[in-house]
């Protein structure tokens, strides 16, 4: 998304905005985006199966045959948020634009988070929502339930890591056709606002609007690591015992395997703090080399401490809960 921003925002406006809202969560560091082909979203072509090949002797034909497809329609959401700020305390603070960025800031984090909250648990009972992943990835017996790994978990406390190979032509962000970057600040000026006992004051006025949507093009490139037992995993013990065949470094490293390849796309694993602190401390134990601790620069030009799995990022995203309901 910043990519995209800086290629079409000429004064760095709305690639400033952007650059906050990546800040706060590290999915939309890693998540390619793409302008829909639709002003609401994006409609796409999904093979469902492959054409038939025939082997044929001299003298004989080959019957005609052909891939059979699907059109789906991925609908983009509008989230949006407002900032009021008085206009007497922005005036004390001297700088006024700079004290308006600050009193943003917390709507911008709160955008970011129910970002990160959609793309993971978004709902189609929710219709002002998009569909996420946990609600494409949410049955065993489905036909994308071979990319769904079962760690043995049960109850109610489970959790799940994801890998996710994003690109243009597997699982990919949308904004709708003709927007920027799927972003916009308005300046509303001074308007009268109401206090919460319905009294007028004076205030700065902005409006944040940000339309996104996920398309998953290709499921293969999405593995969901489901019912990781909370309980067991702090304790060691259990489906998370170092011994277990379903102890979830174990299926981080059957997780790669269900990407059809890690090549022609950018493979990032996905855990909450619960998780992320196990893998750091596997990756003090050097009996588990295949995690690793590695600097590196972000995209900011910052340095940070990168863990990764087998050379593949893990990130953190805090809206992963521990409290997941069996995926079966």
């Amino acid at each position: 998304m910043l990519d995209w921003a800086k290629t079409r925002d000429p004064d760095g406006k709305t690639a400033r905005i952007v650059e906050m809202l990546s800040q706060t969560n590290a999915v939309l560091e890693d998540m390619v985006m793409k302008e829909g082909n639709l002003p609401t979203g994006e409609r796409v072509t999904i093979r469902t199966g492959l054409p038939t090949s025939y082997y044929r002797m001299i003298n004989a034909g080959t019957p005609p045959s052909k891939a059979t497809t699907a059109q789906v329609t991925e609908n983009a959401a509008m989230l949006e948020s407002r900032s009021h700020v008085d206009v007497k305390q922005a005036n004390l603070e001297g700088d006024v634009g700079a004290y308006r960025v600050q009193m943003a800031t917390a709507h911008m984090e709160s955008m970011a988070q129910s970002q990160a909250t959609t793309l993971i648990y978004g709902s189609a009972a929710n219709p002002e929502e998009y569909v996420g992943l946990a609600n494409r990835y949410n049955d065993l017996s489905a036909a994308n339930g071979d990319n769904i790994i079962d760690a043995g978990g049960t109850g109610s406390d489970n959790m799940s890591a994801w890998l996710v190979g994003w690109s243009t032509n597997t699982i990919y962000g949308i904004f709708p056709k003709g927007s920027t970057a799927g972003l916009t600040h308005e300046d509303l000026g001074i308007d009268d606002v109401d206090d919460s006992d319905g009294n007028p004051f004076r205030a700065y006025k902005d409006l944040f609007q940000w339309d996104n949507g996920l398309v998953v093009a290709d499921w293969r490139y999405g593995v969901r690591i489901a019912n990781i037992d909370n309980s067991d995993l702090v304790a060691q013990s259990g489906t998370q015992a170092s011994t277990a065949a379903t102890a979830v470094i174990k299926l981080m490293s059957r997780a790669i395997d269900h990407l059809p390849s890690i090549t022609n796309v950018k493979p990032v694993f996905y855990v909450n703090r619960t998780l992320a602190s196990h893998l750091r401390v596997a990756a003090m134990d050097k009996s588990a080399s295949a995690v690793t601790i590695e600097q590196a620069v972000n995209q900011f030009g910052r340095t940070i401490h990168q863990l990764t799995f087998l050379g593949i990022p893990v990130r953190l995203v805090d809206t992963l809960t521990v409290a997941e309901a069996q995926v079966t």
